[in-house]
Order: C-alpha cells, then sequence, then structure tokens
C-alpha cells in the first residue's frame, strides 16, 4: 500500500498575513490544495507558538486567530478539501513536544540558523522566554504528529526542516520505525523564496512595518507602492536604472539593495500583465531591458505594480467580505478542521507512546508479565 501524501503548514496569528506569506507559501498551498495529489492537508494556526513570545498580550493572538482564518480562506483554501485548525485546540501536540525535548540538545537548538536570526531580530529583555527557544522542537511535533509527507514553506524554513528530520531519525533509531521524515517545498519561483519589505529591507516584517496585507484596500495599496524602495541612484527618468546594486549613504557606509518594485514583479506579474496593463512592454524582461538602459520611470514601473497587485488582490478582498458576513461559521470551520487534527493526531500519539513503552494500561503483556513475577515472587 502507497504511503499517503500529507501536507502540513501554518502561520502565526500575530497580525493578517501579508503578500510575503502569499508567494511565499499560500499560494502555494491553494494550487497543491487543487492539484488531488495529496490525501490530507492540514493548515494550522499557530496560536500556541505565538505566545511564545506574546505571553504578557494574549488578547494580541486571540484577535488574530480569526483575521489568520479570514485571510486563509479569502485567498482560496478550501475547508472541503483541507484541515483548519487552531494549534492550542490539539492537546496532543503538546505532548509529543515535551517527548521530543529529551532527543535535542541545547547546544544543537543554539545552532539553529533561523533561531538565532529570531532572537537576534527580537532582542528579549531579560532573558529569552524557554517556549520561543524550543520553538524547533515545537515545529517538528506539529509536523510529525500529522506525519507529513510535505512542509510547504519559505526558505528561512528550511533549518526548521533539516531539525525535524533530526528528530525523526534519532527517535526511529531508538524506539522502532514509526515517525514520517518529511520533505520540503519551497516556492518555484526564486522572487518568492523572501520577498523584501517595501522599504527595501531583507524581510518583510509587521515589526518593521514594511508590508503590504492581503486585506489592503486599493487606497492603501496604492500609498504602499508608490512609497516602495526602487533605485537610489537613478534619479532622472533618462538616466540607467538598476535592478540591484550598492549606494553611498550621507555617512559614507555602502550598502547593497535590490530594486523592490522588479522584486515583486519578478513574484507577481505575467505576460498577460502587460496587455491588460502596460502595453508598450511584451514581457518583464523587455520592460527591466528599457529601465536598465534608461528612459523608463520609476512612477511609471510603480503604476504598473499596482495595477497588477490590484488584480491579484481583488477577488481576495472580495472573498473576504463574504466570510466576515458570517463568523460564527468562520469559527465552526475551525471546530471542525480541529475535530479532524485531533482524531489524526491521537492515532499518531498512541502509536509514538507505544514505541516509547508508555502505553501502560493498553500492554496486557507487561501486566500478565508483571502480575506473574510478583505471585512467584509472593508463593
Amino acid at each position: 500500500m502507497a504511503k499517503e501524501k500529507i501536507i502540513l503548514t501554518g502561520d502565526r496569528p500575530t497580525g493578517k498575513l501579508h503578500i510575503g506569506h502569499y508567494v511565499g507559501s499560500l499560494r502555494r498551498r491553494v494550487e497543491l490544495q487543487n492539484s488531488g495529489e495529496y490525501d490530507k492537508i492540514f493548515i494550522m494556526i499557530a496560536d500556541a507558538q505565538a505566545l511564545t513570545d506574546n505571553a504578557d498580550n494574549p488578547e494580541k493572538i486571540r484577535q488574530n486567530v480569526i483575521e489568520v482564518a479570514l485571510d486563509y480562506l479569502s485567498a482560496g483554501l478550501d475547508p472541503e478539501k483541507c484541515n483548519l485548525f487552531i494549534q492550542s485546540a490539539v492537546p496532543e501536540l503538546t505532548e509529543l513536544t515535551f517527548y521530543y525535548m529529551n532527543l535535542v540538545s541545547v547546544q544543537r537548538l543554539q545552532r539553529n540558523p533561523t533561531v538565532k536570526t529570531e532572537l537576534e531580530m527580537r532582542k528579549f529583555e531579560g532573558g529569552t522566554p524557554t517556549g520561543f527557544f524550543c520553538y524547533p522542537i515545537s515545529q517538528a511535533a506539529d509536523i510529525t504528529l500529522f506525519k507529513a509527507t510535505t512542509v510547504p514553506v519559505g526558505e528561512d524554513q528550511k533549518p526548521m526542516l533539516e531539525q525535524t528530520n533530526e528528530i525523526v531519525r534519532r527517535f526511529n533509531h531508538i524506539y522502532g520505525e514509526t515517525l514520517v521524515e518529511p520533505s520540503i517545498l519551497l516556492p518555484d519561483n526564486a522572487a518568492c523564496l523572501r520577498l523584501p519589505g517595501t522599504d527595501g529591507k531583507a524581510k518583510m516584517s509587521k515589526s518593521l512595518g514594511n508590508c503590504i496585507y492581503l486585506s489592503d484596500t486599493a487606497k492603501e495599496l496604492k500609498k504602499k507602492v508608490n512609497s516602495m524602495f526602487t533605485d537610489p541612484l537613478h534619479l532622472n527618468i533618462e538616466d540607467p536604472g538598476h535592478l540591484q546594486g550598492t549606494y553611498t549613504d550621507t555617512e559614507g557606509v555602502e550598502h547593497s539593495y535590490q530594486n523592490t518594485v522588479f522584486v515583486y514583479l519578478d513574484a507577481f506579474c505575467q505576460d498577460s500583465d502587460f496587455e491588460k496593463f502596460l502595453p508598450e512592454y511584451k514581457n518583464l524582461d523587455e520592460m527591466k531591458e528599457h529601465y536598465i538602459k534608461g528612459g523608463l520611470g520609476d512612477g511609471t514601473c510603480k503604476k504598473f505594480l499596482y495595477n497588477v497587485l490590484n488584480d491579484r488582490l481583488e477577488p481576495i478582498r472580495q472573498r473576504r467580505k463574504e466570510y466576515e458576513k458570517d463568523i460564527p461559521a468562520v469559527y465552526e470551520i475551525l471546530k471542525k478542521g480541529t475535530e479532524e487534527a485531533r482524531k489524526v493526531g491521537a492515532q499518531t500519539l498512541a502509536e509514538v507512546r507505544h514505541a516509547m513503552r508508555i502505553d501502560y494500561f493498553d500492554d496486557k503483556e507487561l501486566i500478565a508479565e508483571q502480575a506473574k513475577r510478583f505471585a512467584e515472587a509472593n508463593k
């Protein structure tokens, strides 16, 4: 019998989802859901993980669970084809995380590049919360509880998947073949691997205020695109433009940069968009060639990008408005998906407990053997 093909992925509900999430994994999830290639798809709202660095503000997480659910549904995720669930409502995940903690050293967690990057960015006052530090272990539990074979994520999550596979191999080596080793599925468009913020910073981040959200209005979108970082050396329309390069700031510090407008166009635009919005060019290569040669202004490029993004986001906005009309129904979708997640998770956890030989009440042989041994000792 062929092994089931199962997807597990998700997001932390610390705010609305942005277009970096969309091109990094969300758009791909919808494609995979509709491909018919997968037996089960689990998509998690990771509220428990979000609390690891928001423990003093649970209301933030509580309010954003529905925002993420609405973004999921409006982006095209179909509850008839996938299970949308809330992480904290599946206690089996917590138990599995606890068992995995015995298989990973503190030193290994400290070497995880994603953890190191996140710690540097957050700069926790008073020390790092243990829950946040153990994030890779929790993520391994998320993936393996559902025996996921495929995890569609952005490039920044590769170290997390590597650590998950280390845990799987160590568990199976000690306790016998029980867990499934997952594979990562990266975006097939290089520009989507890590979409920069509108300010040109390396990462689009809620905390940096450089995001374009899936739920942004057309007016909000236009304002953000018009303020977008481009080429600091492209001062006049007739000047040659650059898609990337270096520049020196007023303090004499040299910086590398990417022209954010063209990074976004690489991620979003199609040849058909030119016929619709900018018929002077057949495709993006022609547009880039003109920009590099000189004679194409940043304003024209931004206007085209706005039209492309607005064209992609308008159907999402409209679907969101429909789901917003019946919030109790959205919670019912999450409840149903969570119940299914618990059902599947309980089965895996039973197998884990059996492999670890801690399923005492179900181990009839153990009970019989010990009963016999003590009976003989008391003769």
